[in-house]
């Protein structure tokens, strides 16, 4: 949910370079310090919890003490993606004021970048996904190793298939903290103090059915370094976000609440593609693969 600005990319690879010698003496989830208690980690994991994923994957996917798991990869420093607008579902900024920085349409089009990137990543996982079953229903590569480089170049099949899942997931779980879709209504809104939706579930229109309207008043925060310079005038990402427990905003129960239904929904969408377009037989035989740590012992 919270990227790391440049200064404290300092102080995270710092704390990644110690991680190396005495992996005990930090816990990164994405991330357990600097004011972050590892949100991207627990809302997969009530997401998914139920969902059948071994531990083992889980702790893959969404990351664990002194990792960042596939989820959490857009926030790892060095993966390129900390100041990538739509990973995070940020820049969707508007408030209806004369002369603001940038028009409704050009915010409805960062939403609209958002909600296409996390479809794409989906579109890639299920891609990788087939070359963890044959047509034949025999096994392809299941492995993961040790761990899984989650660099967006490297990795077996299973690895790519939980990466761009992560990837895909990470920009769903963002857009609840991101944006003012769960926010309580303000009766006198500002730039610094934006409306609030009050929504209390998911977005419909973060769903399969992809709808091409941005829902009336959704906006998300401009994302900058710093942001008072980047972002002057502006609804800042920080006037929005629900990032950690202490936001001013007010929210953030509800957020992770909101996210981890999203997540389960985002999951359950997958699986139907898989099944959609590799056949029942196959497709639950490949979703048992992603899910299982042990998947020539447990899938059949």
């Amino acid at each position: 949910m919270h990227r790391l600005t440049p200064a404290r990319l300092v102080v995270a690879g710092l704390a990644v370079a110690t991680l190396a010698l005495a992996p005990q003496a930090l816990a990164f989830g994405t991330i357990r310090s600097l004011g972050q208690n590892a949100e991207h980690e627990r809302i997969t994991r009530t997401g998914l919890g139920g969902a059948g994923f071994g531990g083992a994957t889980l702790d893959l996917l969404a990351g664990k003490n002194g990792t960042f798991g596939a989820v959490g990869a857009p926030d790892r420093p060095g993966r390129g993606l900390i100041s990538v607008s739509q990973a995070h579902c940020d820049d969707g900024d508007w408030f209806d004021k004369p002369g603001y920085a940038q028009s409704l349409s050009q915010a409805n089009a960062a939403l609209r970048a958002c909600r296409s990137l996390m479809y794409s990543n989906l579109d890639q996982a299920l891609i990788r996904a087939g070359d963890l079953v044959r047509p034949d229903l025999s096994y392809g590569d299941t492995t993961t190793g040790s761990d899984c480089p989650f660099d967006g170049e490297k990795g077996s099949p299973k690895c790519r298939t939980l990466e761009y899942l992560g990837l895909a997931l990470h920009a769903s779980q963002d857009f609840y903290s991101h944006s003012n879709w769960v926010d309580a209504p303000r009766p006198r809104p500002t730039i610094e103090n934006p409306p609030g939706l009050n929504n209390n579930g998911p977005a419909e229109w973060l769903g399969p059915s992809l709808p091409a309207q941005v829902p009336a008043g959704l906006i998300t925060g401009c994302y900058g370094f710093p942001e008072w310079a980047s972002c002057r005038g502006r609804v800042k990402h920080d006037y929005l976000n629900k990032d950690t427990a202490s936001t001013t905003r007010g929210g953030y129960d509800k957020a992770m609440r909101v996210a981890a239904e999203d997540t389960r929904a985002k999951w359950d969408q997958f699986s139907g593609k898989v099944r959609a377009r590799y056949g029942d037989a196959r497709g639950n035989k490949i979703l048992c693969v992603i899910r299982s740590d042990r998947p020539r012992e447990s899938c059949g």
